[in-house]
């Protein structure tokens, strides 16, 4: 398993400690072997290289089977032109350089921090647990013509869809519904959009030929996301495409009380992904030991599953995250000085996590 590691900017470097000790235990516990390869990315490469995404970088990823990504950026860089900053320049390039079409983001409430989301406990009884898949390339962020008028008076975006592009997102949904609950809910604008009519057209289709034992449902993009607030627990996956899919996710990220808890993987066809956290690289607290690595750490846990083949491993990892929460460790984003809960650093939540692997 070669891993391209790209700790980057701020709390990244420190998340990042935390994610590799918890795969160096797995590694023990399942008998297998990671190979990383770390390779600068973002300020910390415009300051050593002028480059956000160093050649050499790119070299190193494209020698890789996966890239384990920390965070970009800062106040630092913000005065760069637009392309030459650390999340544009070096994020946006990998992933239209690898075609990474499928963005997966879990959105999960264990029961323990259950107080930590907004909405009223009676809600999510039970906690949340929906996985977004979100088609990343396509749609109206990537459709052309794409311009402003010379006037300034008028300006207009395309968006557009081909049949295989929403066929490979609608898979990748459909195969991890055969791992969970066996039901999808797919997300689009059927009654006023020509792409959503083709979307669900397409969706349709493919579930009756090849995954019938898969419940799909389909919902417009306005009732998802009142739904989400509403009754968040009803979903387990949603399939959807990249606009859509952008703002639902965000609004679930919020569900989940801290950006610090939550992971994303985006992959392409090959089974090549980028594993992320979604927060960013924090230079509010970075250098304190005080940042929530359980994203990049559950980010792993998806780099296992998704580009390894590794579920037993990803599972252990996920596992480990929510008994040592069930254990009452609290990092300063998630610590609301209940009882039974205990203060803990990045590399204290760190410890905790391999340790309940080994167990």
């Amino acid at each position: 398993m070669r891993v391209a590691l790209l700790p980057g900017d701020g709390i990244g470097t420190e998340v990042m400690a935390e994610a590799v000790k918890v795969l160096n235990t797995a590694e023990q516990r399942f008998n297998f072997k990671i190979q990383f390869t770390e390779a600068l990315i973002g300020g910390a490469a415009i300051d050593r290289t002028g480059a956000p995404l160093p050649e050499e970088t790119l070299t190193v990823c494209e020698k890789s089977d996966a890239i384990l990504f920390g965070a970009v950026g800062g106040p630092k860089w913000e005065s760069l032109p637009p392309d030459k900053q650390p999340e544009r320049g070096a994020l946006l390039p990998l992933r239209k350089h690898f075609a990474l079409y499928a963005n997966i983001r879990p959105i999960k409430v264990y029961p323990s921090l259950i107080d930590s989301c907004p909405l009223k406990n009676e809600l999510i009884p039970g906690g949340i647990d929906i996985v977004f898949f979100r088609e990343l390339t396509g749609g109206i962020y990537f459709g052309t013509p794409k311009s402003v008028a010379e006037d300034g008076g008028s300006a207009v975006d395309t968006m557009r869809y081909t049949r295989h592009e929403i066929e490979r997102i609608a898979r990748k949904a459909f195969e991890a519904a055969r791992m969970r609950k066996r039901v999808v809910t797919s997300v689009d604008k059927a009654n006023v959009l020509m792409t959503s009519v083709l979307w669900r057209k397409t969706v349709t289709e493919l579930q009756n030929k090849e995954y019938q034992d898969i419940r799909l449902n389909h919902l417009y993009v306005d009732n998802a996301a009142m739904q989400l607030v509403k009754n968040p627990s009803q979903f387990d996956i949603i399939v959807t495409e990249n606009m859509f899919g952008d703002i639902l996710s965000d609004e679930g990220a919020m569900l989940a009380g801290s950006l610090g808890m939550l992971p994303s993987a985006s992959v392409n066809e090959n089974s090549f992904g980028l594993y992320e956290p979604i927060g960013g690289s924090a230079p509010d607290i970075a250098g304190q030991g005080a940042a929530n690595p359980i994203a990049q750490i559950l980010s792993a846990a998806l780099m296992l599953r998704y580009s390894f083949g590794r579920d037993d491993a990803a599972k252990s990892i996920e596992n480990a995250v929510e008994r040592a929460l069930q254990s009452g460790l609290r990092t300063g984003d998630i610590y609301q000085k209940k009882p039974g809960e205990q203060a803990a650093s990045t590399a204290q939540m760190g410890d905790a996590v391999s340790a309940f692997i080994s167990k």
